[in-house]
């Protein structure tokens, strides 16, 4: 039986839907300040090639990455405690014609939501 989404948790994934959005535009991913805004100082990234990565890591190669443009699908929350969240969603990369699956565990810190795990496994087109 599926659990009936609360309004609480319809807001909050509302709120890390458009968090991921944003980190999936290009002027975002070239600014320092707003990755370090989003990017909890702990965050840590499983890239696709299995390889672990760290924030400052993440932030020097999103800002030195090729643009590309990305659509954001499928995007789904699970509240894991009042201010823990895991999100799933698909990506597709258009400039590749490549998708992956995505998860992310955004924290609340404070006032603002920070992303403080990351994992993209890429995988066949829907």
């Amino acid at each position: 039986m599926r659990e009936a989404e609360t309004d609480d948790q319809r807001f909050i994934g509302k709120h890390l839907r458009e968090l991921e959005e944003r980190l999936l535009q290009t002027e975002v991913r070239k600014s320092p300040e707003e990755l370090d805004q989003l990017l909890a100082d702990d965050f840590v990234e499983i890239g696709s090639s299995g390889r672990l990565f760290n924030k400052q890591q993440i932030i020097e190669g999103l800002i030195n990455e090729t643009p590309v443009h990305r659509t954001l699908l499928d995007f789904k929350i699970k509240l894991l405690a009042p201010d823990v969240a895991l999100v799933t969603y698909r990506v597709h990369n258009h400039e590749e014609q490549r998708y992956s699956l995505r998860s992310s565990i955004w924290k609340r810190n404070e006032d603002r939501w920070q992303m403080v795990f990351h994992q993209g496994t890429l995988t066949a087109a829907p």
